[in-house]
């Protein structure tokens, strides 16, 4: 079991529940409530404001859900039968007349008086142009009832569900041309440290390019927010204070870098003389010295400048803090058990979470599971999970969070 201390002790580590359940608090306690509503084709990745109730039936009516032939089980004695209509999709049928069957095409309403449809691959056609019907025929088949996938007043999606592709098809079949969604998340990236240079630019001694707030403002943009960029902090107390008080109007100020002990732990030090430290340090490999807080009442995650920590910590933590805030409760990736197909002979204190993918039902990792190798998530397709205090053998079941959970 690993030690769970109060938050900002030196040597105490926090589990990686307590911390995901501490950001949802925080992330309930400022729920966005400012809405907007929206042409349907332009909500995709956003969250539902309120519930979507059905106003009509859908099917409207019943429906054939076959090519085939429209008839009355009840007035249909073996012998072959008269065509008297054909109906297609978008068709309004006549009531079908006794002793007679419809040509019918998927999608088309049944008509009145017919009670079953019987697909064309189990009817002859004979040379008078009357149907035989070949197998025995049941009331109700092949006939998708009116009202199948939903009925007036039925709730269809709940407030805060997250609209991708299906959901909008869902919508588009209840005849919404709009929907009401929550306001886009404001978040601020800033990257801290000297020793960053953006890409394009000529690297100094020591320097190196800053990756991270990239990954973050394209990740944030695939979950639906509105991203300020807010460029690179350098390692200075003063520049600090007046960079963070300048971000008002956000949601969050995300950063990455400048989080653990030290001299140079600029952000932690403005967190503690200029707002409040929440929590700090995580019983996690990689991104134990993720820090949460404000400053001057606006929220702040500062995730570990390295790559992997990055990736692991906003995963994990900040995305599942930023969807609540917008109101959707299952807020945590899947994850699904499988084999390992690696040994693991040393077991740690912290919870790992391994860059890894799937061969042949079994679960492997890179090569080189250092936190400042992105490389390693370019790779592999999903997170595998190790426990605390475990060792595994090939066979030994772990989890795997699949990367297209957490990518938006």
């Amino acid at each position: 079991m690993n030690p769970v201390g109060k938050p900002g002790k030196a040597g105490s580590l926090m589990a990686v529940e307590v911390a995901l359940a501490r950001l949802l608090e925080m992330a309930e306690a400022s729920s966005i409530v400012e809405r907007e509503r929206l042409p349907l084709a332009q909500v995709q990745g956003r969250v539902l404001a309120e519930d979507l109730v059905s106003t009509l039936d859908l099917p409207p009516w019943p429906n054939s859900a076959m090519d085939g032939y429209a008839l009355c089980t009840a007035d249909w004695t073996g012998e072959p039968l008269v065509v008297s209509q054909k109906i297609f999709a978008g068709n309004a049928p006549e009531p079908l007349k006794p002793g007679t069957c419809a040509r019918i095409f998927t999608g088309a309403p049944v008509p009145a008086g017919a009670d079953c449809v019987e697909m064309q691959e189990n009817a002859e056609v004979l040379a008078d142009e009357r149907v035989r019907f070949i197998e025995a025929l049941t009331p109700g088949q092949n006939i998708r009832p009116q009202g199948q996938e939903t009925t007036v007043g039925e709730l269809i999606l709940a407030a805060g569900t997250r609209l991708g592709p299906i959901e909008q098809g869902l919508a588009a079949s209840l005849g919404c041309a709009e929907l009401e969604v929550i306001r886009k998340v404001r978040v601020a990236v800033l990257s801290t440290g000297d020793e960053l240079v953006e890409p394009g630019q000529a690297l100094g001694p020591g320097q190196i390019y800053n990756s991270n707030r990239v990954l973050l403002c394209s990740w944030l943009q695939r979950l639906g927010c509105e991203v300020i960029d807010s460029g690179i902090l350098p390692d200075n107390l003063v520049t600090t204070r007046e960079r963070l008080g300048a971000l008002k109007d956000v949601d969050l100020i995300l950063s990455t870098g400048g989080v653990s002990v030290g001299e140079a732990d600029f952000l932690g030090i403005a967190l503690r003389e200029e707002g409040e430290l929440t929590l700090w340090k995580l019983a996690i490999k990689p991104g134990k010295p993720l820090t949460v807080g404000q400053f001057r009442g606006v929220p702040v995650i500062g995730l570990p400048g390295n790559p992997a920590s990055t990736l692991v910590t906003f995963a994990l933590l900040a995305q599942p803090y930023l969807l609540r805030r917008q109101g959707v409760q299952e807020v945590e990736p899947l994850k699904i058990q499988v084999p390992a197909g690696f040994v693991w002979s040393k077991a740690g204190n912290r919870r790992e979470y391994l860059r890894g993918r799937l061969e042949n039902g079994r679960a492997i990792i890179y090569k080189n599971q250092s936190s400042g190798v992105l490389r390693s998530a370019a790779w592999a397709d999903g997170l595998v999970e190790v426990r605390e205090d475990r060792t595994l053998v090939e066979g030994d079941s772990v989890g795997f969070i699949p990367l297209s959970e957490v990518l938006g």
